[in-house]
């Protein structure tokens, strides 16, 4: 079912908010003040987040006072919601969200404590890869733990012209075990992958420049922490390319930097955007939710 059609399934009676869209100065980015997603939000009201979205890439939403169950409906209506491979994380009751958290609880990890250790997009790894993501604030810790967004939109501007006769037209591969077992050496919270989980995450290629299917846009679609070659060119060529443009996605002035507040719900384009954890000291606690939005197969 397409946004649209969600946004017009439900809800259309419900009264209209009133809430202001606040585009942030830098590249990217646009808060939202005022609404209530505890309340129904009417097709209308929808609409206009939706365009938000498109226009800004990432959205933070202020002070969503919401549950688990709250969540997962919003994001059902931008489309199918996708199961993270990690089930040990996801949280009781609602497989629709991943915990993403730090803590430990009678000597267990209770989510998935370094996630978003390298920039990439949410699952570019899958065949359908994510159309955007929902992260809710549950617990914050006194510093750190901010997230980084960088728009691919300009990345690919950024390009220069014989690098792009390089690129276009050639397909990547992603893979999400490609730094799986390096992550997993460096701390402990990755779990062994099993037989079963391994065989959901095999393989994918993607065109290394996608085009936006909402707004027709060109958009660079590699990233480190899931790109692992160049489909068609020799090893060494491969990496030099891609090391070439993962350094063009992360032009300082093509990023926002998130610093988290209290119940913050921060919803970003993966078809637009690759984003980064930049991790908080290991004694301070953090949790989030995070809810993923299947899209369409990139071309």
């Amino acid at each position: 079912m397409s946004v649209a059609s969600n946004a017009l399934s439900s809800n259309h009676s419900a009264q209209p908010q009133t809430f202001e869209i606040r585009p942030f100065s830098g590249a990217v980015g646009a808060e939202i003040i005022g609404l209530d997603l505890a309340k129904p939000v009417n097709a209308e009201d929808f609409s206009l987040i939706h365009h938000a979205h498109l226009e800004h890439h990432v959205l933070v939403l202020r002070d969503q006072r919401i549950s688990p169950e709250q969540q997962i409906a919003f994001s059902r209506r931008f489309g199918q919601l996708q199961i993270h491979v990690l089930k040990q994380f996801l949280l009781k009751g609602h497989p629709e969200i991943l915990i993403v958290s730090n803590i430990v609880e009678n000597g267990h990890n209770i989510g998935l404590g370094d996630a978003g250790k390298f920039w990439h997009s949410d699952l570019s790894y899958k065949e359908l890869p994510s159309l955007g993501s929902m992260l809710h604030a549950q617990e914050l810790p006194s510093e750190g733990g901010d997230t980084l967004f960088a728009d691919m939109h300009k990345a690919w501007d950024a390009v220069p012209q014989a690098l792009r006769k390089q690129v276009e037209g050639r397909s990547a591969a992603h893979s999400y075990t490609a730094r799986y077992a390096e992550t997993k050496f460096e701390g402990n919270w990755r779990p062994t992958l099993s037989a079963e989980q391994l065989a959901q995450v095999q393989e994918v290629i993607h065109p290394v420049v996608r085009t936006h299917p909402e707004n027709g846009r060109k958009a660079l679609f590699v990233s480190e922490g899931f790109t692992t070659r160049i489909v068609g060119l020799p090893d060494d060529e491969s990496r030099d390319v891609l090391q070439q443009l993962y350094a063009l996605s992360v032009l300082e002035q093509n990023i926002y930097r998130h610093q988290w507040q209290p119940h913050d719900l921060v919803f970003w384009d993966n078809r637009s955007l690759i984003h980064l954890a930049t991790g908080c000291p290991a004694h301070l606690r953090r949790k989030l939710f995070r809810t993923t939005i299947q899209g369409d197969a990139p071309f």
